[in-house]
This record gives structure tokens, sequence and C-alpha cells, in this order.
């Protein structure tokens, strides 16, 4: 297996600094660079040299989990499914909370190499500011693996809170990586896409309530006044179908020349999910392939749809991180989560270099101010001068029709805009989990809005999922 020269630079800093009496590394490389790979050839190298006996990996769900087994079998042609013969394990971070003794009585009898994929999800400098994949890993593994790998695109959380395993400098209080491999650096080697993102805005906007009617000229302006949350934009449907439909236009172009690109469609909610399929069926006879925490086998659903040449799939916190669909080239971000590391693991979904002759990569959006600064801060990574931000305005047309210009307003009615009653406070319990369960698998620090949701979180989600364990596809099957 030909690695890429990031990919051998880091084996070979790694295993140095095993060798010197370091039991920790960690890897920072940008989304879509390769960590599977490179960490499979690290366990291959670890395992011939005798330098350990198992390999466990931790994943953050579990369509990545069967990802790095499958990665881990071919490179090592070693079985990783746990049981009598094979070299380790792929497992969930969920999972970790569900070990028993004699999982990690192996700690103790065997050198075990533990991979950490997306190690920011595990949060905690000591017991007590862990979160509870964190509190699992400082008590079982922090001081009992032989070695242990964590690998991150996005090496922040949104709580602020320390990644568990690691170091920071001061005064800065930026992490210390071991080595580092950014989106400049993966342009620069052809490993990545260079990233188009389009912000689509409206400068024809009205509000109308009991009393009046208010008008706007963009998306920032609307929201700075906190008249209309950004949850009723993306739910919009004149805002979805022109998104869909520029994403639309853009992927038939594409697929002229690569058959087998698809997109994708993050969503908010299952509701909102539903809702974006039905417009593609009614407005462009698509069947978009649904994918959510609700569905039975989400992870069959994703295999399937990598392998096919399906058009495009909807994901509502299901394909993110990790989730490995090199097809992908089309993006629409029209989730009510907005955070950076969030943001710039969807971007990354699409920048995966792929054999095929064009090697686009655009991501839609709505104008909405966070978003837009993730956007520059992506367009400063670019190595070269690029078009990697452009606006583009839903009223813009080639003709003055009057027509047409009814078309592009958007008007949100307040008096038919009954939020649900989370919004001020916990409400029924299903509006509740639709709200809060957004990220892969539920990852706990990515939420709708900075408000008390953000402390109780991982409290209620640890709760409700004790009696609900299967229904939100925590992905233990596979230890039971």
């Amino acid at each position: 297996m030909k690695l890429r020269q990031w990919q051998a630079e880091c084996i070979d800093l790694a295993l140095t600094r095993y060798q010197r009496g370091y039991n920790h590394f960690l890897a920072l490389a940008t989304p879509g660079a390769g960590k599977t790979m490179m960490a499979s050839e690290l366990s291959d190298q670890l395992l011939k040299r005798k330098l350990v006996d198992l390999v466990i990996c931790f994943s953050p769900s579990s369509i990545v989990a069967k990802d790095f087994s499958e990665s881990l079998h071919l490179r090592t042609q070693e079985r990783f499914d746990g049981l009598i013969g094979a070299k380790g394990r792929s497992l969930t971070y969920q999972s970790l909370q569900y070990l028993d003794v004699n999982f990690w009585q192996l700690f103790k009898r065997y050198r075990v190499f533990v991979i950490f994929d997306e190690i920011h999800h595990c949060a905690g400098s000591n017991i007590d500011n862990a979160n509870a994949w964190g509190e699992q890993i400082i008590l079982n593994i922090k001081d009992k693996a032989k070695f242990s790998l964590a690998l991150t695109g996005t090496p922040w959380r949104s709580d602020s809170a320390p990644i568990v395993l690691s170091n920071y400098m001061h005064p800065s209080n930026k992490i210390s990586c071991d080595y580092v491999y950014g989106l400049t650096e993966a342009i620069t080697d052809d490993v990545c896409r260079v990233p188009q993102i389009i912000a689509i805005d409206n400068n024809n906007i009205s509000v109308t309530d009991d009393e009046e009617t208010k008008t706007f000229n963009s998306f920032k302006c609307l929201l700075a006044q906190s008249v209309i949350p950004y949850q009723d934009i993306i739910e919009n449907e004149k805002v979805m179908d022109y998104i869909i439909t520029s994403a639309q236009k853009k992927l038939n172009k594409i697929r002229a020349v690569n058959s087998d690109a698809a997109g994708l469609i993050v969503a908010s909610s299952v509701e909102h999910a539903r809702q974006i399929a039905t417009l593609m069926t009614n407005n462009f006879n698509e069947e978009p392939v649904v994918v959510t925490y609700r569905e039975n086998e989400p992870t069959g659903i994703i295999q399937k749809f990598r392998h096919s040449k399906s058009k495009w799939i909807i994901s509502v916190g299901m394909i993110s991180e990790g989730t490995n669909i090199p097809r992908l080239q089309v993006c629409c971000h029209l989730t009510n989560i907005k955070t950076e590391m969030h943001f710039r693991q969807i971007l990354g979904r699409i920048l995966r270099i792929t054999d095929a002759k064009n090697q686009e990569a655009i991501l839609y959006m709505p104008a909405e101010p966070k978003l837009l600064e993730y956007a520059y801060r992506v367009k400063h990574d670019v190595p070269f001068e690029a078009d990697v931000v452009k606006f583009e305005k839903m009223n813009s047309s080639d003709n003055d029709n009057v027509e047409d210009k009814e078309l592009s307003v958007v008007n949100f009615d307040k008096k038919k805009l009954v939020r649900p009653s989370v919004e001020m406070g916990f409400g029924s319990l299903d509006s509740f989990i639709d709200v809060i369960e957004q990220p892969d698998f539920f990852e706990a620090n990515e939420v709708v809005e900075e408000h008390f949701l953000t402390s109780s979180y991982e409290k209620v989600v640890n709760i409700y999922g004790r009696f609900q364990q299967e229904s939100i596809a925590l992905g233990l099957s596979e230890l039971r």
C-alpha cells in the first residue's frame, strides 16, 4: 500500500516517540486527508514489530467503527471482530460506558494499542471536568494502554472543555499536537479538493404579525433583530427550494462528467428531512435516500448509498465526521447546528480527492453570520487565490419580470410560525429529543443554540439512553 507523504511522516514520528518512552500521540489531519489509513498502517507496523499484542479502536459512530475495522483488516490481514483469534476490536465511544471488567482486564494481560478517532468527542483533563466518555478513558485506558493514538480533524470543542489526553500550550491555551496536516497542505498535495462555498441571501424578506409587516434586506439583518429564529429560515419552503435547486443544477453538471457523483443534504430534524424529501420528489422527480437515527439500520443505508449511483442522500446526524463517501461532491447545509466543528466536518464530506475527472466540491448554505465567519476561515486555509466564498441572491434574475420578483420574496408569517415549547422550556420529551439530537449519534457538545440546553445535554442523553438504547441507535448491538 502506497502511503501519502504526510501519512508516512506521521507514522515515522509516532514510532519514534513511542520508542523514546512516550505512550500517547495526537495527530491533527484535516477531514478527508486519510487518517484511517494512516492509523491502520501504524497498527500494522506495531503488530509486526511485536511492540503490541492487540489493537482497539474507538470511533464516534457505528459506520465509522465498521470502516475502521475493515481498514485494519485489509492492512494487517487480521480480524478485528473481538472474537477468539482476533487481534482486536473496533467499537463506538458509546460502548465505553457498557464495557465490563472482563474487557478492561485485557489492558492488564496484554500490550494494547488504542486508537481514538475524532478524540474531541471525549473531554476531561481529570475526573472532575470529564464527560462520560472522557471519564472512562481516564479511568481505564490512560495509564494502562501500551500506546495510544488520538486522531482529530477539528481539535476543539463547542463547550471549550479540554480534550482528553491532550496538552495545552500556555498562555495561548491552544492544543499541542504531535503532528499537524491542515487543509492548506492537503490542497497543495492534491489530497483534498478546493472547496467552494455558496452563501445564499435574500434582499426581499418580510415578516408579518398581527400588527404590522416588517421588511429586511438580508438574513443577517433578520437574525440580528431576533425577529425570526434560524430554524424558520432553513425550514422556509422558498429558501429550501432555491438552495436545493441550485445544488441540483450543479450536481447535474458534475454528473455529466462523473456519472456517480452524489449530493448530501444535512437537515435539522427527522421531520425536516421528510419535508426536504417531499420537496425534491415534487419539484425534481428525485427520490433521495433518507438516513436518520430513527432508521432500523442506518449503517446499512449509508453503506448501500456509498457503493450505489444514487444521486442524493438526506441526513440527520448520521453523515458528518469520519463517514467516508468519496463520491459526494455537493452539499446543502440546512442544519440548525452552527458550530465551526460541525461546519468543518460537514464540509469535509465533499473534500476527498478521487480518480474522477471532475474534482469540484461545492457547499450551499444560507448567508448566516456565524456560518460565513467559518467559511472565510476556510478560505484562509486555501493556499492560493480562489473564489472560495461566493454570494448568491435569491432574487437574482435574468430579467425584470414582476412574477420572478414575486417568487423571490421570502415571507415569514409569525401568526403561523408556532415554535415547539422547547424554545422556552423542556416541553414534551419528543420535542426535546428532536431539537437536541442532531450530531452524529448525539455527540454531546453541539447544540442548536447556546442556551440552558448546553449544560444539561449530556445528562439528558445519558438518562434517556438507558431506556432507549436501541431506538436511538447507540450502536451497541455488536456487544451483545
